[in-house]
């Protein structure tokens, strides 16, 4: 009787890596969104045969490998004679993964380099250069560190088409601070529908200023203290500011257009708003409305394309539009990587049209606030400033720094919300920061 052969088992840790190896191919690739690969009906089909701590370390594999992506590859660079061999698919992902696991991962060298090898063994196509990613990522084990240290790395991780754009907008200190932040992993922020402290307290966190319970807890959320009660929803603490820009919202009908996923429509209705929640995404809008029923609160929906939807006249309007999202680059590291700076053409068309069918649903002495999660001025101040010479019966409501919990350097010199990566300091890097948001506040006379 011929004995069965069963298959051997997998090296604990190669699944992972291979799975984050394949998705960092399509982002660079062909720049697929990073978040689309991890969560949602196109997640790579890998993620869900993988323990949670596993999913936990292709998130962190991929995260630290793009938010260190421009001195990976000038070290890659270094260490490689040759340069890249032509007609090798992934042995760049291969190399990227590991040398970031060897230069700022807790995994031992040995382990790094062992699984690296086997991965590239393992596909026909890269079997044959298993000795040179062997001899370079042993060589980063060795010299790494050292390498690094002479590296530039605020400017190589960030593009230099963004760099030089945030240098002419904010200055050369703050382009660098910008870029430094994105370096760090954020926190996670949440808004709560009552007691912040009562729940940063359980959630091993802090109140910031404007309210928001931040913490560094890691972790499947759905696993979290509160989620299943739906006493909080994560947002960061940047984008929850513009919704509290209308004051007092009991009672008043406001719309809140291109609302997916939900964030700034759940606050709205939280403080009493009557909401209207248009987004022309029927996936994105089914999302919203499961968080809404999570979170035990109401609004009404509505599947439409915002330039074109005649929805009648409302007390207020939040427009939270479609961007360049350069502002979300600490949390979406792969912003810089799939974004080019042809692209904004395109979205200020867009935010041209967005805008004027926002200001024409506002009744008269209604409020008009326009929101991106972007650093670019084309978006932002631009914007306002051509739809206030476009409309006259629009003006603007100058922000207070009273309204921001006294945070003065989160308004512009126009009077709008302008809020930094590198704003909201602190001493320990992995509690400091916001993402990138502007907010113009404006009233039909």
């Amino acid at each position: 009787m011929v004995p069965s052969r069963t298959a051997a088992p997998e090296v604990p840790g190669l699944a992972a890596r291979r799975v984050a190896i394949e998705i960092l191919e399509t982002v660079l690739r062909q720049h697929r969104p990073l978040d689309e690969q991890l969560d949602g009906p196109q997640a790579h089909p890998g993620l869900s045969a993988l323990a949670d701590r596993d999913r936990a370390l292709v998130r962190k594999l991929l995260g630290t490998a793009l938010r260190r992506l421009g001195s990976l590859r000038a070290l890659l660079a270094a260490a490689l004679d040759r340069g890249l061999p032509a007609g090798a698919p992934r042995l760049e992902a291969v190399l990227l993964v590991g040398a970031a696991q060897i230069l700022w991962l807790e995994v031992p060298d040995h382990a790094a380099v062992d699984l690296a090898v086997r991965l590239v063994q393992a596909d026909r196509r890269t079997a044959r250069y298993a000795g040179v990613v062997n001899a370079v990522l042993r060589r980063l084990a060795r010299d790494g560190a050292a390498m690094l240290a002479a590296l530039d790395a605020g400017a190589l991780d960030t593009p230099e088409w963004l760099m030089t754009r945030w240098t002419r907008t904010y200055g050369f200190a703050a382009a660098r601070a910008i870029a430094e932040r994105h370096a760090v992993e954020p926190p996670l922020d949440l808004s709560v529908k009552a007691d912040p402290q009562g729940w940063a307290a359980r959630l091993r966190g802090r109140v910031l200023p404007t309210g928001t319970v931040r913490t560094l807890v890691q972790g499947r959320i759905s696993g979290f203290p509160g989620y299943t009660e739906g006493a909080w929803w994560i947002q960061d603490a940047a984008a929850a500011l513009p919704a509290r820009l209308f004051g007092e919202v009991r009672g008043r009908s406001i719309a809140d257009l291109c609302a997916a996923p939900g964030g700034k429509t759940a606050q709205l209705a939280a403080m009493g708003a009557d909401v209207t929640a248009v987004d022309r995404a029927p996936a994105r809008l089914a999302r919203l409305r499961d968080n809404l029923a999570r979170l035990g609160l109401r609004a009404e929906t509505v599947t439409a394309d915002v330039s074109e939807w005649q929805g009648g006249t409302f007390d207020a309007v939040l427009l939270d539009a479609p961007c360049m999202s350069t502002g979300t680059i600490r949390r979406h590291p792969d912003i810089p990587w799939r974004k080019r700076a042809t692209e904004i053409e395109a979205l200020v068309d867009l935010q041209r049209r967005l805008l004027d069918r926002a200001a024409g649903l506002l009744k008269p002495a209604a409020t008009l606030v326009y929101c991106t999660c972007s650093l670019e001025p084309e978006e932002n101040e631009e914007q306002i400033a051509a739809l206030l010479a476009r409309d006259p019966g629009l003006r603007r409501r100058p922000i207070a720094a009273e309204e921001l919990a006294g945070l003065a350097e989160l308004v512009s010199p126009l009077g709008d919300l302008r809020t930094l990566p590198c704003h909201l300091s602190d001493p320990d890097a992995h509690w400091a920061g916001l993402d990138g948001f502007y907010a113009a506040r404006l009233e039909r006379t």
